[in-house]
C-alpha cells in the first residue's frame, strides 16, 4: 500500500551573460503529515529587469510564499491558500514599489513574474502570473501548462501585461490537474524555454541522468543557444502517489481498537468516567476527569454499530481533526491527546445546558427576540467555519447545544466538509447525502456538493422551528434521500403556525428556505439582517411567470394555438 506523495525536485540557476541573477527558485518537501494536509512546493520567479528591484521581488516571493502558504489553515483549499499568501505578497511589493518613479516607462520598483506548483494528493496545482512557464512531461509527450501573459504590439514589440507587484488589483492563473506516476514538471524563465526546442526539453529529461544534473543541463544548453538573460530551471519528477483499497483504508482507521462498553469508575488513559451522558447508535458520549489536571470534559467513542463502516470510522477521526481547528466560543472544542490511545476515542470540552431540540419542546411559543439573538449566535459560529473553508452539512437542533449563559454552541463535526481534506484522494464513497433528513438542504438530494449556502439553508429550517415547532417544508420519510426537482418542495408560510409573527420574519425564512440554492440569500449576514430589520407588512412572494416556471408548457399551449387558428383558416376556406 503507497499512502505518501513522494517526489524529486531539483533546480539550477545561473546568471548567464548578465552581471546578477534576479530569478529565484526553491522548494519544499515536508514531512509526511504536512505533505498530506498540505502537499509539496515549488516556486520560480523572474524578477522583471526593467524594474529596480527585481532581484529583492524575486527573492522575497519565493521565500514568502513557501512561509506563508505552510502558514495558513489546514482546512483552507490549495486555491484559498494561494490567492490569500500570493495577494498579500503582491500587495507588499506593490507598496514597496510605490517609493519609486513610476513616470518613467515600463514596470519600476518591485516586480517579478511568479509560478508556484504544489503536489497534494493525487493533484498538481499551479499558480501562474508573468511569462516564466510550467510544462509537463508524460508518455513522452511535452505539454506547456501555463499561458505567457504577454501582450504584443506589432509583430517585434511585446510587454509583460501581468507581474507580481506591478498593480493593486492582480488576476491569477490558478489551474488543477491530476497526476500520474513517473509524470514530470518543469518550471523555467524566459532565459531557458526561449531558446530551448520542446525536442531539446524531452531529449535532456528523459537521458539516464539524475535530476540535478537534468536541471543544469537544460540551463547549460539554452547558454550554448546564445541566451541573453538570466536562466532557471527546476524539475520534479513525481515517483509514487497515493492510494490504497477500501481495505486499506479501514485497516488505517482501525490502527485502534473500539473502546470496551465504560461505566463511572473505570479508567481510560489517564481519564476517570463519572457518568453517562448520552448513548445513542452512532456515539456514546461520557463525562470524565482528566486526573492530570483535574478537568472535566467529555470522551465521544465511536458504536460498534459501524465497526465495518469506514465512512463512519473516517468521520468519527475527522470530527477530532476539524474540533482542533475551529477556534469560535461558538464551536464545540475538540483536545489534541497528551498521552499515548489504547483505543479509538476522542476528548471535547463539556457544556452544561441542553440541545436546542430539548428548548423546542421547553419552548412552544418564544419571543421573537430570543429566537433571533439564538440565530445571530449561530450564524456567527457557522460563519467562523465558513471562514475556514469548512462547511457543517449537519446543522440541525440536535447537534446545537445551549449552554447555563444561554450561549450557543455548534457540536458535532462527523460530516463536515473542509476544503483542504476533500482535496484528498480517496477511495470511500457516500451511499446518500450528508446531513439529516428534512434539515438537509435540497441540493445534496439532487446530487450537488454543498456550499455555504447550504449551511444557510439548515439555518433557516431551525429558526423555522424554534418559531414554530413545525418544519417549514412537508415532512419526508425517512427512505427519501433523493429529490427529483426543486419544484417538488412547497414552502409552508409560518404565519400558518403564528399569526402574531410578522410578514417579513416569513419573507426572510421563504428565502433562506428557497429550495434552489441560486434564489437563497448568498450570505448569513443577508439572513440575520433580514430577520432583524422590520419592514412593512407586504406578504413576500415569490411569483414567478408560468415562462419561466414552465416554458415547455408555454410553448405547447402556443403551438396549439396556433394549430387552432390553422385549422379555422382551413375550414373556413
Amino acid at each position: 500500500m503507497s499512502t505518501e506523495l513522494k517526489a524529486k525536485i531539483c533546480g539550477h540557476s545561473s546568471a548567464g551573460i548578465k552581471a546578477e541573477n534576479e530569478d529565484a527558485i526553491n522548494y519544499c518537501t515536508p514531512g509526511s503529515a504536512t505533505t498530506e494536509t498540505k502537499g509539496i512546493v515549488s516556486v520560480l520567479a523572474d524578477g522583471v529587469s526593467s524594474s529596480e528591484a527585481a532581484k529583492q521581488a524575486s527573492n522575497i516571493a519565493v521565500k514568502s510564499f513557501i512561509e506563508d502558504y505552510y502558514s495558513t489553515p489546514d482546512t483552507w483549499g490549495t486555491k484559498k491558500s494561494c490567492q490569500q499568501v500570493v495577494g498579500a505578497i503582491n500587495s507588499w511589493l506593490y507598496k514597496q514599489s510605490a517609493s519609486y518613479d513610476n513616470d518613467r516607462q515600463g514596470m519600476v520598483g518591485w516586480v517579478t513574474t511568479f509560478d508556484a506548483i504544489i503536489l497534494k494528493s493525487t493533484s498538481i496545482h499551479i499558480v501562474h502570473i508573468g511569462d516564466s512557464r510550467v510544462y509537463r512531461l508524460r508518455d513522452g509527450e511535452l505539454k506547456q501548462l501555463t499561458t505567457d501573459h504577454i501582450t504584443w504590439l506589432n509583430a517585434d514589440r511585446s510587454y509583460l501585461s501581468r507581474a507580481l507587484g506591478a498593480d493593486t488589483m492582480l488576476k491569477i492563473d490558478f489551474q488543477t490537474k491530476e497526476m500520474k506516476q513517473g509524470d514530470y514538471y518543469l518550471q523555467t524563465t524566459d532565459g531557458v524555454h526561449e531558446f530551448l526546442s520542446d525536442e531539446e526539453i524531452i531529449t535532456i529529461i528523459l537521458t539516464q541522468q539524475s535530476l540535478e544534473e537534468k536541471a543544469k543541463r537544460l540551463v547549460e544548453k539554452a547558454i550554448a543557444n546564445q541566451s541573453n538573460d538570466n536562466l532557471s530551471a527546476q524539475l520534479i519528477q513525481i515517483t509514487q502517489l497515493p492510494s490504497a483499497t477500501k481495505q486499506e483504508v479501514y485497516d488505517k482507521l482501525t490502527e485502534l481498537p473500539f473502546p470496551p462498553e465504560l461505566e463511572p469508575g473505570m479508567k481510560l488513559d489517564g481519564f476517570e468516567i463519572l457518568q453517562e451522558i448520552n448513548l445513542s447508535a452512532r456515539s456514546q458520549i461520557y463525562l470524565a476527569k482528566d486526573l492530570e489536571n483535574q478537568q472535566q470534559l467529555v470522551i465521544k467513542t465511536p458504536s460498534v454499530n459501524y465497526n465495518d463502516d469506514a465512512w463512519y470510522l473516517d468521520g468519527f477521526v475527522r470530527e477530532e481533526w476539524i474540533g482542533q481547528r475551529l477556534k469560535h466560543p461558538g464551536l464545540m472544542k475538540t483536545y489534541p491527546t497528551k498521552r499515548a490511545k489504547q483505543f479509538l476515542y476522542f476528548a471535547t470540552e463539556y457544556i452544561e445546558g441542553i440541545s436546542l431540540k430539548r428548548w423546542i419542546i421547553q419552548n412552544p411559543a418564544p419571543q421573537l427576540n430570543q429566537v433571533i439573538t439564538y440565530a445571530e449566535q449561530i450564524a456567527s459560529a457557522l460563519r467562523a467555519m465558513h471562514r475556514q473553508d469548512v462547511i457543517h452539512q449537519d446543522l440541525k437542533p440536535d447537534n446545537i447545544m445551549l449552554n447555563q449563559e444561554e450561549r450557543i454552541k455548534i457540536i458535532d463535526f462527523g460530516a463536515v466538509r473542509a476544503a483542504g481534506l476533500a482535496e484528498l484522494a480517496t477511495v470511500l464513497q457516500r451511499q446518500h447525502p450528508e446531513g439529516t433528513l428534512n434539515y438537509t438542504a435540497p441540493e445534496y438530494m439532487m446530487g450537488h456538493k454543498g456550499t455555504k449556502q447550504s449551511d444557510i439553508f439548515s439555518l433557516s429550517v431551525i429558526i423555522y422551528e424554534l418559531l414554530t415547532g413545525k418544519l417549514p417544508f412537508k415532512e419526508k420519510k425517512i427512505n427519501q434521500f433523493q429529490l427529483k426537482s426543486y419544484q417538488h418542495m412547497h414552502y409552508i408560510s409560518i404565519k400558518k403556525h403564528r399569526t402574531d409573527l410578522p410578514d417579513w420574519i416569513d419573507a426572510a425564512l421563504r428565502k433562506g428556505c428557497m429550495p434552489n440554492p441560486e434564489k437563497r440569500y448568498h450570505l448569513l449576514s443577508e439572513l440575520i439582517h433580514d430577520l432583524k430589520t422590520p419592514k412593512d407588512n407586504t406578504p413576500y412572494t415569490d411569483y414567478e411567470p408560468l415562462l419561466v416556471r414552465n416554458p415547455v408548457l408555454v410553448w405547447q399551449g402556443i403551438s396549439a394555438f396556433f394549430f387552432v387558428l390553422f385549422l379555422l383558416a382551413v375550414y373556413i376556406r
